[in-house]
C-alpha cells in the first residue's frame, strides 16, 4: 500500500460512487516519470496538488509473466498501437500508475552536451544547455539512486556486448538505471516483482503523497477548460481498468494545469479541447521516434538469458553517427513472435533460446516525422509516420554494426530483421546481403521512444511551449512530457524528460 499523511490520498476505481468535483492549486495529468516529478516537487513547495492517472495502480501480485497478457493489461490499445501513413511502426505507451516507468528497462542516460547545443541553436533556446540542466539531472539521479548496472547482475548476454566492443575497439559501458538491489531477473518489461526498479509508483508518487498530494487513478482527462488567456481546469470521466468503460464525470478546477499525458495523449487532449494552445499550428506535428532494429543471435555456448538485467550494457560509440546500441531481452513468448519459421523450425529456435542474445540499435531519425491526430470518437490517437530516405541509410548502417558486433562476439548464427533477406546468416560474408539498398518498410522495427509532438521553441509561431514548458498561448498551462523535446535526445529519453520536468516544477512554483 502507498503510504499517505493527512491531506494525501490515493483513490482507485472501486472508491468512486458518483460524479467527482475537485479543486487544487495544480492539477497534473499523467503520472509517468515527468508528471510524477512535477507533482512531487510542487507538493513539497507547499502547493495543493491533484495528480490524475487514467490507469490503475499495480502491485507485484498483479504482474503477469505472460508477456502478451502483461501488454494487454499495462499498455494502451493492448500493446497493439502502431503508426500508418508510410511506415508501420509498432509503438507502446503504458496505462498505469507510474506510467512507462512501471514497464520500461529503467535506463537513465544523460545526453551529451552537443545534443543540447543543437537544440539551443536550432530552436532558439537560451537556457537549455547541458550546463543549465545538469543541476536538474543531479537532483533526479540522487533521488532515484541512479547508478551503473553492476557486473554481478549483467549475465552472459549483456557482457557479450562488452566482449564484442573490446574486440573491435569500440567504447562500451554498463547502463545507468534507476534500480536498487536488482537481482537480474530480467522482468522489467512485465513489472519488477522484486520491487528493485525505482518506478514512479514507488518513489516520486509516494513522496508527493507524503507531502500532501492527492492521486486519482482511473480518471481519463478529456478536455482542458479555458477562459480567455487562462485555463481553469480539466474535465473527464472515471474509466474502468482494462475495459476503459466510462462512468462518472470528473471536473477539477485549478490555478495551473500541467499536461504530462505523453507524446500521443497530450496533443489529443488539446485537440479535443477546441484545438487549444495551437496558434502555432504545431500541436500534434513534428512527431519523431527512435525506430529500433533488433537482431537475435545464437552462440555455441549457453548465454542463460533468463538471468541478467533486461538491458544492462550499451555502447555510445555511434551517437554522433545517429544511433545507440544496447542489449535487450523480453519474455520468450514475445521473442517467439519475432522468430522466423513455424512448426518444427520455430520449436527448434525456441528450444535454442538458452544460447540466444538480442541487441538493438535505437536510431535518431531527425529527418523522419509524423503527426498525432484525435479520432472522431474516444481518446485514442491516429498516428502517421514516414521514414526519410536518408534515415533509411542510417538504419542500414546501424544494422550492419550490430551484425559486426555479434560475429565479433562469437555468434554462430544471426537472424536479421529484414523482410526478403535470408532467415539466418552464418558469417560476416553472408551478411553482405544486408548492405543492399533495403527500403525502410523492409525492416522489422518498433519504438517506445517518441518526442516532439508539442515541441518547445522560443518563437510562438514555431513551437507550442517555451523552454520551461509554458504554453505560448495560455498563461497557466504547462506541458512537461517528452512531447516538448524539440528533437530526439539521441539516447533513451526518460532521464532528460524528468530533468526538464524538475526545472519546470521550480518555474511553476515561483509563479503560483
Amino acid at each position: 500500500m502507498l503510504e499517505t499523511r493527512p491531506g494525501g490520498e490515493v483513490r482507485v476505481f472501486a472508491q468512486y460512487k458518483g460524479d467527482v468535483s475537485e479543486q487544487a492549486d495544480v492539477v497534473v495529468v499523467g503520472s509517468g516519470p515527468c508528471g510524477a516529478v512535477v507533482a512531487r516537487e510542487l507538493a513539497h513547495s507547499g502547493a495543493s496538488v491533484l495528480l490524475l492517472e487514467e490507469g490503475p495502480p499495480f502491485t507485484p501480485q498483479d504482474f503477469e509473466l505472460n508477456g502478451s497478457l502483461s501488454m494487454a493489461r499495462t499498455m494502451r490499445e493492448g500493446g497493439l498501437r502502431f503508426t500508418t501513413g508510410g511506415q508501420h511502426l509498432p509503438t507502446m505507451q503504458a496505462i498505469a500508475l507510474g506510467g512507462g516507468s512501471l514497464v520500461n528497462s529503467a535506463i537513465c542516460v544523460r545526453p551529451p552536451s552537443w545534443v543540447f547545443d543543437g537544440w539551443c541553436g536550432d530552436f532558439e533556446l537560451e537556457h537549455t544547455s547541458r550546463t543549465d540542466l545538469d543541476p536538474h539531472f543531479d537532483a533526479v539521479e540522487k533521488f532515484l539512486g541512479i547508478a551503473p548496472t553492476p557486473e554481478n547482475v549483467q549475465g552472459a548476454r549483456n557482457l557479450l556486448l562488452k566482449r564484442a566492443c573490446d574486440a573491435l575497439g569500440y567504447s562500451s559501458e554498463p547502463i545507468a538505471r534507476n534500480v536498487t538491489g536488482c537481482r537480474g531477473s530480467g522482468e522489467c518489461y512485465t513489472g519488477c516483482r522484486n520491487r528493485a526498479k525505482q518506478s514512479m509508483d514507488l518513489t516520486y508518487i509516494p513522496d508527493a503523497i507524503r507531502a500532501g498530494a492527492r492521486v486519482l487513478t482511473s480518471v481519463q482527462v478529456q478536455r482542458v477548460l479555458a477562459e480567455g488567456s487562462r485555463v481553469t481546469g480539466v474535465v473527464g470521466q472515471v474509466v474502468q481498468p482494462f475495459t476503459g468503460r466510462r462512468s462518472y464525470r470528473v471536473h477539477v478546477r485549478a490555478k495551473v494545469v500541467v499536461l504530462a499525458a505523453g507524446v500521443m495523449a497530450t496533443p489529443v487532449i488539446l485537440q479535443k479541447s477546441g484545438d487549444l494552445a495551437n496558434r502555432s499550428g504545431q500541436v500534434g506535428e513534428n512527431l519523431q521516434f527512435h525506430p529500433g532494429v533488433a537482431v537475435a543471435a545464437f552462440f555455441p555456448e549457453p548465454t542463460d538469458p533468463q538471468f541478467g538485467a533486461t538491458q544492462g550494457y550499451h555502447t555510445l560509440q555511434f551517437l554522433k553517427e545517429g544511433f545507440k546500441i544496447e542489449t535487450l531481452w523480453a519474455p520468450p513468448p514475445l521473442l517467439a513472435a519475432r522468430l522466423p519459421g513455424y512448426g518444427r523450425a520455430l520449436k527448434r529456435r525456441i528450444a535454442e533460446l538458452s544460447h540466444c542474445a538480442v541487441w538493438d540499435a535505437i536510431v535518431s531519425c531527425h529527418r523522419s516525422t509524423g503527426r498525432v491526430r484525435a479520432r472522431c470518437f474516444g481518446m485514442q490517437p491516429r498516428l502517421t509516420y514516414r521514414i526519410h530516405p536518408e534515415d533509411t541509410v542510417l538504419l542500414r548502417r546501424a544494422l550492419w554494426v550490430l551484425t559486426e558486433l555479434f560475429f565479433a562476439a562469437g555468434a554462430r548464427t544471426i537472424l536479421p530483421p529484414v523482410f526478403g533477406a535470408p532467415e539466418e546468416l552464418h558469417s560476416l560474408a553472408d551478411a553482405e546481403v544486408l548492405r543492399r539498398a533495403w527500403r525502410a518498410r523492409d525492416f522489422a522495427m518498433a519504438s517506445t521512444h517518441a518526442f516532439c509532438s508539442t515541441r518547445m521553441h522560443s518563437d510562438p509561431r514555431r513551437g507550442v511551449v517555451d523552454e520551461f514548458g509554458r504554453c505560448h498561448d495560455l498563461e497557466n498551462l504547462y506541458i512537461v512530457d517528452t512531447g516538448i523535446f524539440p528533437r530526439s535526445p539521441s539516447v533513451n529519453p526518460m532521464l532528460t524528460g524528468m530533468a526538464l520536468a524538475h526545472r519546470s516544477a521550480g518555474f511553476i512554483a515561483e509563479r503560483l
